[in-house]
């Protein structure tokens, strides 16, 4: 047994505290090398996706995509001759919760992967259990910089673009077209202020003004006051870095007052598809960035929309959407280093993602897309959308006005990350 493997054990056992006894036999330790070898043992993965709090419906649509990735990988044959099976329980959109919950996949559901996350604090939560016991993590569509910057690890990849991506995309071309005076609105909280943060460095950078911040406590549900003052404020600009439940709270009382007609929305953060289909097409206002959508006009989107529709007929959205999407791609390319490792050992997965890249065509984006050896962030295509005064269809929310490649908004946030070495990772093989 390697000292890494030692080292693990020693973590868990120490704990478990008094019920060590119990703990030294769970989690994935390399004593159960031959037994992970038989074809009859299915590859555990652990899902972390939210159920309830502020991002119950993209957690849920990010868990129907990791589980449709699954599911046409069984249907392959699996992956190594092995079967893939998966355990979920809610994270509640709670830091606290992420981490109880990671602790609880590992040492007695004894996962191999752990995948799913949208909101920062969680998936920092989670990746530091998963760090100390050397498990690999995919946080799929959590957006925060800190993410694949100063909260960093060995064992965590970022799938989503992060804020200062985002910010880099659309925030110069919104000084151009609206005007340099912007106001942000800022959920206070890890992602909401990270976002704020990069879209007030990018107007440093190219010249805009900051005329006010407003923080948003989370779960505010009358923005009132907040839309009074923006208005007082007469901005060229309103950015919100507003998100989940939040966002939907802002965008129907916007609509309701008629603020979207007399104030210019725009800026660096996303309006997830979960969030903003129930709204419908007059909650899509100003210009946003995104990284996926259902109608762009790429190879593979059309079959992967009728796959979507027939596997998940009653899910709220009807069509997948960015979330789903992120979900779904993480969890195949997980799948696919696993087999290109030829192995479950942790380290052989990490190393079989570093530096890899994915063609467009296979990602269904414009640009090819790559994961960042020195921050396990993957850099990908952000498009610019805006409302669709044309659509073809109901779900034809989004006008997509153009598209950035991802060396044009790398962020340099990552140059924080220092990932941990190789020797000081645990090492299991499930």
């Amino acid at each position: 047994m390697s000292s890494t493997t030692i080292s693990r054990r020693q973590v868990l056992t120490a704990a478990g505290g008094a019920s060590a006894g119990l703990l030294t036999f769970m989690g994935p330790w390399k004593h159960v090398r031959v037994y992970a070898a038989a074809t009859d043992k299915p590859i555990k993965i652990g899902l972390t996706h939210d159920a309830s709090g502020q991002f119950a419906a993209s957690g849920q649509s990010e868990r129907r995509g990791t589980i449709m990735a699954i599911e046409e990988a069984n249907a392959r044959g699996g992956v190594l001759g092995r079967k893939l099976t998966h355990v979920w329980q809610d994270t509640e959109t709670t830091p606290a919760t992420g981490s109880r919950v990671a602790e609880r996949f590992i040492a007695r559901e004894q996962v191999a992967f752990i995948v799913g996350a949208v909101q920062s604090g969680v998936a920092n939560a989670i990746s530091q259990v998963c760090q100390k016991y050397g498990v690999v993590y995919f946080n799929t569509n959590s957006s925060s910089t800190t993410e694949s910057g100063k909260d960093c690890h060995r064992t965590k990849f970022m799938w989503d673009g992060n804020a200062h991506n985002f910010a880099l995309a659309t925030v110069k071309a919104g000084l151009e077209k609206f005007g340099k005076n912007w106001l942000l609105l800022t959920n206070d909280y890890v992602w909401g202020r990270d976002a704020s943060g990069a879209t007030r460095k990018t107007l440093e950078r190219y010249g805009g003004k900051v005329v006010d911040e407003i923080l948003v406590p989370v779960g505010t549900r009358d923005f009132s006051a907040i839309l009074l003052k923006a208005q007082q404020l007469k901005p060229d600009v309103v950015a919100p870095a507003v998100g989940g439940d939040d966002f939907k709270a802002m965008r129907q009382q916007v609509i309701d007052t008629g603020v979207h007609k007399k104030l210019v929305f725009s800026g660096g953060a996303v309006p997830d598809w979960p969030d903003i289909w129930p709204l419908g097409p007059e909650g899509v206002f100003g210009v946003f960035p995104t990284t996926w959508y259902h109608y762009l006009e790429l190879p593979g989107i059309a079959e992967f929309n009728r796959r979507y529709q027939q596997r998940w007929p009653d899910a709220p959205e009807p069509v997948p959407g960015n979330v789903f999407y992120n979900g779904y791609y993480a969890m195949r390319e997980l799948i696919r280093a696993i087999e290109r490792a030829g192995s479950t050992n942790n380290i052989k997965v990490i190393k079989a993602l570093e530096g890899l890249r994915m063609t467009a065509r296979d990602r269904m984006q414009h640009f090819d897309a790559w994961i960042d050896p020195a921050s396990h962030h993957v850099q990908q295509t952000v498009y610019l959308g805006a409302r669709n005064l044309e659509p073809r269809d109901k779900t034809d929310l989004f006008k997509i006005q153009g598209w950035a490649k991802p060396e044009d908004v790398v962020s340099e946030t990552e140059k924080e990350c220092k990932l941990e070495s190789y020797e000081s990772t645990p090492s299991y093989e499930m």
